[in-house]
């Protein structure tokens, strides 16, 4: 019984310091609701409506060394509620079925595809033949080809257009674009080649915000014509439309796409300097210092001059995020609290949680808050083992730069190797040379450009920022033409970010010696994702494209068509191939219409094109398994196993696996979420 009361002891000497531990067991809650196949029912919410009611009434009542556990058990109830309501609440329609017409909407956002293609959103949304019920709230359309006009924020346009519900997984346990699209409200995605037809302007006193950053946009983008230009604007108001793909890649190679990104660094770059600027510029002013909370003034424009930031940038998730974070640090100041503390990020955690369960499994919440959460822990650390004087002013800067860039990767790093595929061998290299740019010309610039603007004096402002885009653009160049520049990983399996998390949280927040197991728990994770094992066939959802896994890597059945299911299989096997170099690989044999191959003991045949179904009994009787476009209306031979349209229809992409009893199937839509088809 001793020394089942050990832990209970452990946490009651803990007491004070595991408030850090509640956005944890709120993000298992919501992470306990997003994992079930099918959606939670009425049951499970009861249950946990029934949980957090009784671990109230026990924190309120039950005896105080119990009190860890109850909280816990509480948080996960309360979060597993919140993001149950979240879905509820931005449920709308997602288009059911192929639509081709007339559409008409209001412009929302304007952005760029990775084709590079002008890309509009579209709210009010109007389809010809469709009922409002089934309409979506909100639609994407790349659009293809000259336009007659330039659209804006606000503007009804008309326009003809292919539209399909939002891309559900490419494989099984792929990354879910339906899912995400959902909690955005995104109901429909598509194209036209058609040009857009203008049927109202923009209102005057509609999307003021929106059409405030474009005007910015377009300022910066005539005052300095060209990339940098374009980067000057996205730092300004996160809209990348004017950076080329060729120079997003480039960024993205370097490791220094964050930098463009409104988000974290951006945030606490622009609070900094108005904070400085404002203390030091009161404590020029004697009677003014002697007599005023200069710091608190300092917060207070600090904060202003963020909340007006995140005005500028569109008001996306992630630069959320970070605002809320930074906020909570200056609110701390406000309160005379200390402003980095594991309190102050757990706090900001809580509340994004609980606002937006779903942030939780995308990548920019992991890698911000890993991020935020090293740097606080390291920095503590470092705290009590170095003393500032033992480095001289000219060291300390450039070594806190180097450490905090190095926490920084190492941090995030994990996160966007799983996410992404990918790893900027020379990030660390690239954020040295340029992230000092950033923080000493590109921000103060951008700061003192927003406050000279009124004025009509912001030129020499935004002629630094542009210096300082120059700068940072050369360096992204020069440091993705090295050799070698990316990497590329293998995603992971299921439980290796969950492990990796808890066990880096773990050596964090826990105190005592016991918080050295949270290395073990995270060396585990990547021996785990060492042995990931990716599926040696792949199927796509429409039995078009097939990908085999061979000794070269996996091969494709097809050079052209699939792009996106063959760009997310080759980047999930951790793979730089493209397509065509993939499809050139040993794997297929025979004609475009019937690609033979072999998986293990099975013989294989991908048919496809007119007539594709008439050749089902042919394929058959020298083939156990066979893939087919079209829908097969005969029967199928015995022994012989048919993927067709009927098939894919139900499942989705198909994972198959061989078998000692023939090939098993893994489908990537599996189970019925609220996002898995129409509404």
């Amino acid at each position: 019984m001793r020394a089942l009361a050990l832990p209970l002891v452990a946490l009651a000497e803990a007491r004070g310091f595991l408030f850090p531990w509640v956005p944890v067991f709120l993000g298992i809650g919501i992470g306990l609701w997003f994992a079930p196949a099918d959606e939670p029912g009425l049951a499970l919410y009861l249950a946990a409506l029934a949980l957090l009611a009784v671990g109230i009434a026990g924190r309120l009542r039950g005896p105080e060394l119990l009190h860890p556990p109850i909280i816990a058990a509480t948080c996960i109830a309360a979060g597993f509620l919140a993001a149950g309501f979240r879905a509820q609440t931005v449920a709308a329609p997602i288009l059911g079925f192929h639509y081709y017409g007339a559409v008409e909407g209001r412009v929302v956002t304007i952005d760029r595809s990775q084709s590079d293609a002008m890309r509009l959103t579209l709210d009010r949304v109007v389809l010809e033949r469709t009922s409002p019920e089934r309409t979506p709230e909100r639609v994407r359309l790349t659009i293809h080809g000259e336009q007659p006009f330039t659209p804006e924020p606000g503007m009804v346009v008309m326009l003809t257009g292919h539209l399909d519900a939002p891309l559900a997984p490419a494989e099984p346990g792929g990354f879910d674009f339906r899912r995400m699209a959902f909690f955005d409200r995104l109901g429909a995605v598509g194209y036209t080649r058609t040009p857009v037809v203008l049927l109202e302007p923009a209102d005057p006193g509609a999307a003021p915000v929106a059409r405030l950053r474009a005007g910015i946009r377009t300022a910066v983008q005539d005052r300095f014509p060209g990339e940098a230009g374009a980067f000057a604007a996205a730092v300004l108001t996160g809209d990348y439309a004017g950076i080329s793909a060729a120079t997003m890649e480039d960024l993205r190679r370097s490791g220094l796409a964050h930098i463009l990104a409104i988000s974290g660094l951006n945030m606490s770059l622009i609070a900094g300097f108005v904070f400085a600027i404002v203390r030091y510029g009161l404590a020029l002013v004697p009677p003014l210092a002697l007599r005023l909370p200069t710091k608190k003034i300092a917060a207070g424009a600090a904060f202003l001059a963020t909340g007006f930031y995140l005005l500028m940038s569109g008001g996306n998730v992630a630069t959320l995020r970070a605002f809320v974070m930074i906020a909570f640090m200056l609110a701390a100041i406000l309160a005379d609290r200390r402003a980095l503390s594991m309190r102050t990020f757990a706090l900001a955690a809580t509340i994004i949680l609980l606002w937006q369960p779903e942030a939780l499994l995308e990548a920019g919440f992991q890698m911000s808050f890993a991020a935020t959460g090293a740097l606080i822990w390291g920095f503590n650390g470092l705290r009590e083992r170095v003393h500032p004087r033992t480095m001289s002013r000219l060291v300390a800067p450039i070594f806190m730069l180097f450490l905090s860039s190095m926490i920084g990767g190492l941090s995030t790093g994990p996160y966007a190797a799983a996410h992404f595929n990918r790893i900027a061998v020379y990030g660390l290299l690239g954020n040295l040379i340029a992230v000092p740019v950033m923080e000493l010309l590109v921000m103060p610039a951008a700061a003192l450009s927003a406050l000279l603007a009124p004025l009509g004096a912001a030129t020499p402002a935004l002629w630094v920022m542009e210096l300082g885009a120059r700068w940072i653009l050369w360096v992204a160049h020069w440091v993705a033409a090295m050799p070698g520049s990316l990497g590329a990983v293998p995603s992971p399996g299921p439980w290796v970010l969950p492990l990796l998390t808890l066990g880096g949280l773990w050596l964090m927040l826990w105190r005592g010696q016991a918080r050295h197991a949270g290395i073990a728990v995270m060396a585990l994770s990547f021996w785990l994702w060492s042995q990931s094992e990716r599926p040696p066939l792949l199927v796509a959802s429409d039995g078009a494209l097939v990908g085999l896994m061979g000794p070269q890597g996996r091969a494709l059945s097809t050079p052209r068509g699939g792009g996106f299911a063959a760009e997310t299989w080759l980047e999930n096997d951790g793979d730089l191939a493209d397509q065509p170099t993939a499809a050139d690989r040993q794997g297929f044999d025979g004609p475009r219409e019937a690609r033979r191959f072999r998986l293990g003991a099975l013989e294989g045949v991908a048919l496809k094109g007119k007539g594709a179904a008439a050749l089902v009994p042919e394929a058959c009787a020298t083939a156990r398994l066979v893939i087919l476009t079209s829908r097969h209306k005969g029967e199928v031979p015995e022994g012989c196993l048919l993927i067709d349209e009927a098939v894919l229809d139900h499942t989705g992409s198909l994972a198959v696996w061989p078998d000692a009893d023939g090939p098993r199937l893994q489908p990537a839509r599996a189970g019925n979420r609220l996002w898995s088809g129409a509404q």
